[in-house]
């Protein structure tokens, strides 16, 4: 229950920065239209820690900047291998087994191995992910691996 209130006011804050639109009338369908959203969704029943994740915001202040500081090395990295011939790509498409518990900390775990550049996430099956990696570095598929443990820790595991 405590998940409808914040549900509505990060709503309505996405509402105002992107309709940029401050005159009563706008902010009254504003309003009109968060209520209407999130009492629906409420009598769906699919407001819960999955699609409301409050409970990581703490934890998220220390990922995001981690993950920035991961898809701008990605990308310069990246960048190297277009602009030098000499830097082999070796493609390769790597499976291994995540060890996230819920549905959420894999969707983080999968949209961020995506999110950096010159990997992608082909397909998760439960704790199953296969990555492609343009350079077979850069799809660490162990349980040891950064990124893995980072989204663990994100999702509150102790890893």
């Amino acid at each position: 229950m405590t998940r409808i209130p914040w549900l509505w006011g990060l709503l309505f804050a996405l509402w105002l920065l992107l309709s940029n639109h401050f005159e009563p009338l706008f902010i009254f369908f504003g309003v009109a239209t968060c209520t209407a959203a999130v009492h629906v969704s409420a009598r769906m029943g699919i407001v819960d820690a999955q699609s409301v994740p409050i409970h990581l915001a703490g934890r998220a202040v220390r990922y995001l900047p981690w993950l920035a500081w991961e898809i701008f090395r990605s990308n310069f990295a990246l960048a190297r291998i277009i602009l030098s011939p000499r830097i082999r790509v070796d493609p390769r498409i790597v499976r291994f087994r995540a060890s996230q518990r819920t549905e959420l900390g894999r969707f983080v775990h999968a949209n961020s191995i995506t999110l950096t550049p010159g990997t992608v996430t082909a397909g998760v099956a439960g704790d199953d992910f296969e990555v492609h990696a343009i350079v077979h570095g850069d799809a660490d598929g162990t349980e040891d691996s950064p990124m893995n443990q980072r989204v663990s820790r994100l999702e509150g595991n102790a890893a």
